[in-house]
């Protein structure tokens, strides 16, 4: 830290925000998850984690907000060398499946069951790999960031932190409210993290869906009837915008339905689509950069406190690092504020 530099452009060192921190010296730990395997409409996510270390050398580590941002000790876990392999292996075979079900037809009635369950079992594994790296780090007492990658990457992390804490909710910002059982027949998809979670881990008591515009019936009844669901989708909370509340207020309702330990999960499609244009899976409406943002610091600010946090869905596209610039810098701010609520 002598010869950083913060009014300078990083020096690229494979790490997030080319800090200079080891894993030792770190306070917040960032582990990339290079993983698409399930990935329905497009696939690309498994570019997101080297994308944002890309763009991330540009972001400027100055926070109005948090005294000495760039002081913030983040370091980067090294990337599991089995993930990317595995990943590229389990693609080639999902999209076997996938292509079944868009040409009208039923995976396990046209002999792809085996498949299927090759799958299952490399994702299974994924959620592994995810669950031991984290737990090494919550016993060493870090705080703990997953990039990733696809929306079913941070269930091994969720995994690890109901075995670390006694209770804890989820404020989740998505476009989708990823409750579906086992969508396309994966066990593991990205549009089941929610269902998932919430059916194998009792320590998470609460879920706050933030700027969901787009899901099915079967989803609705489960947010209809589940009473650890607090739901905000994008419809209502332009609707109350239009009839005057005003975000803070929103916010503040928002965080009314959070319990005291809180976990962020935040699909970057969940913002408009202008500033995620090569997520997986993109969908009109969806909030503002400086709206998240607000939440953020809003619930940092609080007594609550933070646990642990994803940032998920982030695909450059050919020759546009635009969606890496923005998740760089939302990343930033998670990190930032983070480290101000758990200093409190």
């Amino acid at each position: 830290m002598k010869t950083f530099d913060p009014n300078l452009p990083g020096i690229a060192n494979g790490g997030y925000f080319a800090l200079p921190f080891t894993q030792q010296e770190a306070e917040i730990v960032l582990i990339s998850v290079p993983w698409d395997v399930t990935t329905s409409y497009r696939p690309g996510t498994h570019l997101g984690p080297e994308a944002i270390i890309e763009a991330s050398t540009q972001v400027d580590l100055f926070n109005s907000r948090v005294p000495e941002a760039w002081k913030i000790p983040i370091a980067t876990i090294e990337e599991h060398e089995e993930l990317p392999i595995l990943n590229r292996t389990a693609r080639k075979m999902a999209e076997r499946i996938i292509r079944c079900w868009e040409e009208g037809s039923e995976p396990l009635q046209s002999g792809l069951g085996e498949v299927l369950e090759q799958v299952n079992t490399a994702c299974a594994r994924m959620n592994r790999i995810v669950y031991l790296q984290c737990s090494e780090q919550l016993r060493l007492g870090k705080l703990v960031g997953i990039v990733g990658g696809e929306h079913s990457v941070p269930l091994g992390f969720l995994q690890a932190l109901g075995e670390h804490f006694s209770s804890f909710g989820i404020l989740h910002i998505d476009a989708h409210a990823d409750l579906r059982e086992a969508y396309e027949g994966f066990t593991y998809s990205h549009a089941s993290i929610m269902f998932n979670a919430l059916k194998t881990i009792p320590s998470i008591t609460s879920l706050t869906q933030v700027g969901v515009r787009d899901y099915c019936s079967q989803e609705h009844e489960i947010i209809r009837n589940d009473e650890r669901i607090a739901f905000f989708p994008d419809e209502s909370l332009n609707e109350d915008m239009y009839e005057g509340l005003t975000w803070r207020d929103q916010c503040h309702r928002i965080m009314e339905s959070l319990p005291d330990q809180v976990y962020i999960s935040l699909d970057i499609d969940g913002l408009s689509p202008e500033l995620c244009p090569h997520t997986g899976t993109p969908v009109p409406g969806g909030l503002r950069f400086q709206q998240v943002d607000y939440l953020l610091y809003l619930l940092a600010s609080s007594e609550r406190k933070i646990i642990g946090f994803d940032l998920c869905e982030v695909a450059p596209g050919d020759n546009d690092p635009w969606d890496a610039i923005v998740g760089a810098r939302l990343l930033h701010k998670i990190c930032c504020y983070s480290y101000l609520n758990n200093k409190k």
